[in-house]
């Protein structure tokens, strides 16, 4: 990976960490403030030893601190990570976390996670209203579809078109791997030459499609036969394609001057002009003209020769499309969670990942709408995973305060201060495993 690489996704990492945190630990201070809650911190980043910034504005430090691994607010008579056993020794005060009412304590400590699903439910929504929701209808590719050695090896063909997996239709072609991973699919049925086949799904296929999933591939495409003409189904946003005017329908004729009758031979001829500005022929409606894009470092124009649905949504319809995204995207990762503990073919040590992994998601070249999508999905993660009753995340406390409000009874706070002490034990061991791994790979290449 070059340095350029790095920093554009570093950057990008960084940057959808920020707001997340910010906004995650504003979920705590504001309803902390709205019931008179001392907040001594508000930070983005981790600051042992020293911060990069910092402002005293009324009863509360603002900061940046230098390890990147999140943030936190620091609240007055709260046993946290900061594990402060002076302050906790003497009498509550009034402005204490330990003093108000279960209550109040309790939508103190889910306000960051309450923000982040909200966070992602309003930026899909968002995304929904400008964009709309495009898919590929998996029964409308005239042509099925294109398999790969993979697919080949259990029976797939070329030309193949997918009815079914275990006999549920699969609406949208791009979720079909996604669908036979979380669901652990058996057959695939296809339509060939007319006659319905059944395809077995040996053990290990499934690993095997999550291995190609993780390097950005498919093991089946929509198939685009080389001796048919290359037709636009679809001009894919911010890429060379859409910068040059193309759109959908448009018939590639010559590429500088070479005819391209096919789809093979218009290929072909793009291969060799890598990076370079070409004079493309295009037939669009009953007219002829030429435009003049720059190709990309892998001599592509980015279009999709098969055609797309797209669903637009009025403003305030995107609001409950957005939710449902949303909670459609959360049920999809907790699947994921549990196929490592109950799958075979999921292993642990090759799906699991730190900030590395992460960073990897975020594309190449910086792109806006990219960057939301993955910082939605990234909220979605943060809510889910600090909500989990693990004491020193959100959710242990949480636990603790549900206890109390059902029996009556506060647990002591050396019971407390020792609890935190044995979830910050595994939150820390997570992180170092999780991150340890991805150190593994950069050395090792596994």
């Amino acid at each position: 990976m070059t340095l350029e690489l790095i920093l554009v996704k570093g950057g990008q990492l960084i940057l959808s960490l920020s707001i997340l945190v910010v906004l995650h630990e504003l979920g705590h201070f504001i309803p902390a403030k709205l019931f008179k809650t001392r907040v001594e911190k508000f930070y983005l980043f981790f600051d042992p030893w020293f911060s990069l910034f910092k402002i005293k504005k009324g009863e509360t430090e603002y900061g940046i601190g230098w390890l990147p691994l999140g943030g936190y607010v620091k609240i007055s008579g709260m046993i946290d990570e900061s594990m402060d056993k002076e302050q906790m020794a003497k009498p509550p005060q009034s402005w204490e976390f330990r003093a108000k009412p279960a209550w109040q304590r309790l939508i103190i400590m889910i306000g960051g996670v309450t923000v982040n699903i909200l966070l992602a439910f309003f930026i899909y929504s968002m995304i929904l209203w400008s964009k709309g929701y495009t898919y590929i209808p998996t029964k409308d590719l005239p042509y099925g579809v294109k398999v790969d050695s993979l697919g080949k090896s259990i029976g797939l063909q070329d030309g193949d078109k997918i009815l079914s997996l275990d006999h549920k239709e699969v609406k949208e072609f791009d979720k079909i791997p996604v669908y036979m991973i979380l669901h652990g699919a058996k057959t695939i049925q296809v339509d060939r030459n007319g006659q319905q086949v059944d395809v077995a799904v040996p053990e290990g296929f499934i690993r095997r499609v999550m291995g190609i999933m993780k390097g950005g591939g498919s093991f089946l495409d929509p198939n685009m036969p080389d001796t048919v003409p290359y037709v636009i189904g679809k001009v894919v946003e911010g890429f060379p394609g859409a910068k040059a005017g193309l759109q959908t329908d448009d018939r590639m004729l010559a590429v500088n001057g070479v005819s391209t009758p096919d789809t093979k031979s218009f290929l072909t001829e793009m291969k060799k002009y890598k990076s370079q500005t070409i004079d493309l022929q295009i037939l669009r409606g009953k007219d002829t003209m030429t435009v003049h894009p720059v190709l990309d470092t892998t001599g592509k124009l980015v279009l999709l020769p098969f055609k797309t649905v797209t669903i637009h949504y009025s403003f305030l319809e995107s609001f409950p499309a957005g939710v449902r995204m949303g909670v459609d995207k959360l049920n999809s990762y907790v699947l994921q969670l549990r196929l490592l503990f109950v799958s075979k073919e999921v292993k642990m040590t090759e799906s699991v990942g730190g900030f590395a992994s992460i960073a990897k998601l975020f594309p190449d070249q910086w792109n806006w709408l990219d960057f939301w999508q993955l910082t939605a999905f990234l909220s979605l993660i943060l809510a889910f995973m600090n909500i989990l009753p693990i004491p020193a995340l959100d959710g242990g406390h949480v636990l603790f305060l549900l206890y109390e409000i059902v029996t009556g009874r506060k647990p002591s706070e050396k019971f407390l201060e020792y609890a935190q002490i044995v979830g910050m034990v595994i939150v820390l061991g997570l992180l170092l495993f999780a991150n340890g791994l991805d150190i593994w790979r950069g050395i090792f290449g596994k």
